[in-house]
């Protein structure tokens, strides 16, 4: 597994067989710190309850994967930056009058 350099998202570990994927951005207490729960089905399988609307599989091989998939579906998310709209002043009335000239 590639080392990812973002340390948003990191696992807890709640039961001998049982994680939980957070968001380091939210604080303890937080409902929405927690970005899932997984549970251990069997040694090569974990089952993941998402708590985020995220379009990632349910069952994966390990804890560490569910954790890499968070993070590079994260990642991909921002991987374009959102384009600059340049701001222009308002357009320069037209005519010789001013207030009061008709």
């Amino acid at each position: 597994m590639e080392p990812i350099a973002d340390p948003r998202f990191a696992l807890e570990q709640v039961s001998a067989t049982d994680w939980a994927v957070v968001d380091r951005h939210y604080p303890e207490g937080d409902h929405r710190r927690v970005v899932c729960q997984v549970y251990e089905d069997a040694p090569t399988e974990v089952e993941v309850l998402w708590r985020r609307d995220l379009p990632l599989a349910l069952r994966y091989s390990s804890v560490s994967e569910v954790l890499s998939a968070v993070q590079r579906f994260h990642d991909t998310s921002r991987a374009t930056r959102p384009i600059p709209i340049p701001r222009l002043p308002p357009p320069a009335r037209r005519g010789g009058g001013g207030r009061g000239a008709r």
